[in-house]
């Protein structure tokens, strides 16, 4: 069905600050065709729904705990979908996912969508 691969992970500290990329290839469909979300799974929990952006850039913050922190943008001419994090926190540490669906609308849950990446780790210390 094709590919997503996330980059830009890495280890800061509280406070800080990365962006996140995804990058898609190999879709069955345009890239536009897609929406697209961004996901967490923290050790010993499920996945987590963090926020999601329609073709024309209509987003959704699903996690509180993220909403003013964590802006997600998307470049289709690029077939790229990006993810802000801002203000860090030890509790954002997690594996990060992109996701695509093949739909017109957002959802929040992780069984919604088609195409998934492999993950970025991110750490946040204290």
């Amino acid at each position: 069905e094709g590919q997503l691969v996330e980059s830009g992970g890495g280890s800061v500290q509280a406070g800080g600050s990365l962006t996140l990329s995804c990058a898609a290839s190999g879709l069955r469909f345009d890239f536009d065709d897609y929406v697209m979300g961004w996901f967490r799974q923290a050790p010993g929990k499920e996945r987590e729904g963090l926020l999601c952006i329609t073709a024309s850039d209509t987003s959704t913050v699903y996690a509180d705990s993220v909403k003013g922190r964590f802006t997600i943008s998307r470049n289709n001419a690029k077939n790229t979908v990006d993810l802000q994090m801002n203000r860090l926190k030890p509790e954002d540490t997690a594996v990060f996912y992109c996701a695509a669906r093949l739909d017109g609308s957002c959802y929040q849950w992780a069984e919604m969508f088609d195409v998934w990446g492999q993950g970025t780790q991110v750490t946040v210390s204290s």
